[in-house]
């Protein structure tokens, strides 16, 4: 008998930051207009190849192709729901899209980025703005010291210092010497 389960009702937060945009609409384009396309004429030439049965390059192609479309059409619907929040009015406060040093129980030192659930990068720092820890840091300043429950038990979080990146686009025209 398997279990139910209720639907999960949380929706992750329509934010992500500018960069992360471009990443995921670089990623949309490649696979619509690079990707999918090489995957067909791929899957034709092996369909055309006769008894699809035992065609392990058909089904190897069928099953990928499955995939690009399934990733092209979470990205079709996700992408218009997107939006990029402008930067905060007051940059010492945590908001989405800073990049903040933790001290975590008075000897762990760690650096988070709080991002959209779209473009989370644990190996980087990146983490999802609706995670409960990034949640718990949102609308703190530099020095605020605070207990967060975590699955280990109860953490103290000291804010050591809070920063706003600069889109890339922007840095870009920054950078222009004319």
């Amino acid at each position: 008998m398997s279990r139910w389960r209720p639907p999960n009702t949380e929706r992750a937060s329509p934010y992500v930051t500018a960069d992360g945009l471009a990443r995921l609409q670089a990623e949309y384009d490649h696979l619509w207009r690079e990707r999918r396309p090489a995957v067909v004429r791929a899957l034709a030439a092996a369909a055309a190849e006769g008894d699809r049965s035992e065609n392990a390059e058909y089904q190897y192609r069928k099953k990928e192709l499955g995939e690009i479309d399934r990733r092209v059409r979470y990205l079709q619907r996700r992408l218009p729901q997107l939006r990029v929040p402008p930067l905060p009015d007051d940059p010492g406060r945590i908001h989405f899209g800073a990049a903040v040093r933790i001290c975590v129980d008075g000897d762990a030192e760690r650096t988070l980025r709080l991002v959209g659930a779209d473009e989370t990068d644990t190996a980087s720092g990146c983490v999802s703005v609706d995670a409960p820890l990034p949640r718990a840091l949102l609308g703190r300043r530099e020095g605020d010291v605070f207990h967060h429950a975590a699955p280990g038990g109860e953490q103290e979080i000291e804010v050591l210092s809070v920063a706003y990146a600069e889109p890339a686009d922007a840095r870009a025209v920054n950078d222009d010497p004319d």
